[in-house]
């Protein structure tokens, strides 16, 4: 029976002290001595029939999963937090209000449209969201992607009308009836991307934001702010320009503004400037001095006050041809079936509308809920933003999600829940039904201006690329390809490019894994690269290769040739110079004239040649040592034995999985040792792993458990008791 002591003491300077003594254990002990599996007795039919058992439990937690507001709302303490709600509200709508207006203008749509989006979604996502601080609404990046869709599938050219009268006056394009075709491939496009997010939610797929990877996004997002300044270009100057979409539209779009930039309108862009440099300062204000500020300084909704003022008195628009937002319908619409005949056209548009909108609203909600001290739920989350387009695009709106400059402002404000949101969609309801008329002398180059200066924070991400140099070349490659790609193929095929390129990222990392030769640091259980440790020491005549990979069809084949390159042993080699030992000892037993195998042994290779000399055969395996013996006629150099190594044992302590082809390539090099006298092992792996080898009957023939040791160190004590045959023969030779 086994014996085992084990020590846990202090010693004089309290550290603590481990000893441990028992047998070498393998695999076959283990499986037959310390762990057998647990019976299972319960059948397919029961396991299925206890997932579809309804309880009142069940039901109870299917009903809070689905509306988290039950779960805080009957305990919300109203005399702590609702004043502070109340004012985060209000802040917020007055950040809410103008992004609105503005964001409209990127998704190519009306800002009426813009207000809606800033009610509906948010009055929803009260009930329906899991987090508690972030704010839902239009966000930059979203509204441009719906834009760059609305305008391709509704370009200016689809609407040129002949002037009535049959004049030689050029035509002119029907602007009523482009913005409500662009509306309505935007309301489908948002209604498409709530379908998606709802499903993907029900299916548990709140993963697949994981694959949008940081870098990815980071630079994604920087693509996005480039092509948002650059459409807000001809805004801020005045000048008039088509709208691009497509590869390439940020070129065309900054080509057609400096093509027309002597028509630039002055007074628009000298109020644009303006407007620019107050934000900006009002922003460097609220970022110095937000620890004092008991709210931040309402840049936004000053600056819209202002200027609708300026130009209703200075009738800029009449006057100074300004373009102004125009005509803002008071009142909510009727709710309106989409037109489906458009879900073909904009499919995968809405795929990558749904996918970033995810995952820019649950990064956010992650940073919120680990400062606050409660948990997000991932796939609630896409139920939410799903159901927040679905039910909202009903009522003329576009894509939402969390924007990073209003929940900022939300949170720092004392917002505790999302009745802070609840607010702050009421307040805009109320411009919408009240005093949304006031808005329509407002400038179009004063949205533009909100527009840039919230995307101030965006550029500050250009600082990644020195650090990513500092860290991760291959993370700063992504960040690079995800920007590169956006900026020039637009952002529906710049995020597929960065998805493909990320993924390739992974196969290149999991195809060129770090090997190392480990071995002992003296006096511990340590075991550590050779070439960057001096104190890990090989033991003679053992090689202890580690891969920091799993093996699989992708990589098993550079698997094998770095074990070979790593340990300077290659079986074939041996095996071509054992066989030309083999064939001169019988060209010697004919000729009764004893030559002698002078073998070069190389990383690289192996080379022999059959020399006239009458030598002294003597092994000794374990080393490699040069023979020189001396004639009257000529001189000689032999090697022998081939190799001085007995043992491999291979750590998989860092492998995860193994396939079919894997296991295979595993075996035939374990058998290709075996024929050169040189044993293989398997140490460090993990019960998962070992249990997929045994569906894949990896211990069938020569291969055995008595071969699969559980450390490194049962190994190694292993290996220098059980050595091959032939290593023991050489040693006494």
């Amino acid at each position: 029976m086994e014996q085992q002591e084990v020590e846990v003491r202090e010693d004089s300077e309290s550290q603590l002290i481990y000893r441990i003594e028992r047998p070498v254990y393998d695999e076959t002990f283990i499986r037959s001595q310390l762990l057998h599996h647990k019976e299972n007795s319960t059948t397919f039919r029961q396991r299925l029939a206890q997932c579809f058992r309804c309880s009142s439990h069940k039901a109870k937690a299917a009903l809070l999963s689905f509306l988290p507001i039950l779960s805080w709302l009957p305990s919300y303490p109203v005399k702590q937090y609702l004043f502070s709600d109340v004012v985060s509200g209000l802040s917020t709508a007055v950040v809410q209000l103008p992004q609105g207006l503005a964001y409209a203008l990127l998704a190519a749509v009306p800002p009426v449209y813009g207000l809606y989006s800033s009610f509906y979604p948010v009055l929803l996502y009260t009930f329906f969201g899991t987090s508690r601080h972030v704010s839902i609404g239009t966000f930059a990046v979203i509204s441009l992607m719906i834009g760059s869709v609305a305008v391709r599938e509704a370009p200016d050219s689809m609407f040129y009308v002949l002037p009535a009268n049959g004049s030689n006056a050029s035509a002119f394009v029907d602007e009523e009836a482009r913005d409500a075709r662009r509306v309505q491939v935007a309301v489908v496009l948002t209604s498409l991307v709530g379908i998606i997010q709802v499903l993907l939610g029900v299916l548990r797929f709140g993963f697949v934001a994981i694959y949008l990877t940081e870098p990815l996004v980071r630079g994604f997002t920087t693509a996005a702010s480039m092509h948002v300044v650059i459409s807000q270009l001809k805004y801020l100057l005045g000048v008039k320009t088509q709208r691009f979409g497509g590869p390439l539209s940020a070129v065309y779009s900054v080509k057609a503004v400096l093509s027309g930039i002597t028509n630039t309108n002055v007074v628009t862009f000298i109020l644009g400037l303006v407007c620019l440099v107050f934000l900006f300062v009002i922003k460097d204000l609220n970022e110095r001095f937000k620890k004092k500020l008991p709210v931040p300084i309402p840049g936004e909704i000053i600056v819209v006050i202002v200027s609708t003022g300026v130009s209703y008195g200075m009738s800029l628009s009449a006057d100074y041809k300004v373009d102004v937002v125009g005509d803002i319908p008071t009142g909510l619409s009727a709710p309106a079936v989409q037109n489906f005949s458009l879900f073909p056209n904009v499919i995968t548009d809405s795929f990558a509308v749904a996918i970033v909108g995810f995952s820019m609203d649950i990064s956010l909600a992650k940073i919120f809920a680990l400062k606050h001290g409660y948990a997000v739920d991932g796939n609630q989350e896409l139920i939410a933003l799903g159901l927040c387009n679905f039910i909202s695009s009903f009522f003329q709106t576009f894509a939402i999600t969390s924007s990073m400059s209003r929940s900022l402002v939300q949170e720092s404000t004392g917002g505790k829940t999302q009745i802070a949101g609840l607010v702050a969609s009421l307040v805009v309801l109320l411009v919408v039904v009240a005093i949304g008329f006031v808005f329509q002398p407002l400038p179009q180059t004063v949205l533009a201006a909100i527009v840039m200066v919230n995307l101030m924070g965006m550029f500050r991400q250009f600082r990644d690329i020195f650090t990513l140099w500092r860290t991760s070349k291959i993370e700063l490659a992504i960040w690079l390809v995800a920007f590169v790609a956006s900026v020039l193929l637009g952002l529906d095929y710049g995020l597929l490019v960065a998805i493909a390129f990320a993924i390739l990222t992974v196969i290149y990392r999991t195809q060129s894994p770090r090997s190392a030769v480990l071995g002992h640091v003296n006096g511990t259980a340590l075991y550590c690269d050779v070439d960057e440790y001096e104190e890990a020491a090989e033991y003679e005549g053992i090689k202890i290769f580690h891969c920091n990979s799993s093996i699989y069809f992708a990589n098993s084949d550079l698997y094998v040739n770095a074990l070979k390159e790593k340990t300077g042993i290659s079986p074939e080699q041996l095996q071509a110079a054992q066989k030309a030992q083999r064939k001169q000892k019988k060209v010697n037993s004919k000729n009764n004239s004893p030559l002698k195998i002078c073998v070069r042994y190389k990383k690289q290779g192996v080379t022999h040649e059959v020399l006239p000399q009458n030598v002294t055969e003597e092994q000794k395996n374990g080393q490699l040592q040069d023979r020189h013996d001396e004639s009257d006629t000529e001189e000689a150099i032999f090697l022998e034995p081939l190799t001085s190594v007995h043992s491999i044992i291979l750590d998989w302590t860092s492998a995860n999985f193994i396939d079919s082809v894997g296991a295979k390539v595993i075996k035939q090099v374990i058998k290709e040792y075996a024929a050169v006298d040189v044993q293989v092992v398997i140490a460090g792996c993990n019960r998962a792993l070992l249990a997929e080898l045994d569906a894949l009957q990896f211990f069938t023939g020569v291969m055995s458990t008595d071969m699969m040791f559980p450390t490194v160190h049962d190994a190694v004590l292993h290996c220098q008791k059980f050595r091959p045959a032939a290593a023991k023969n050489n040693d006494t030779t």
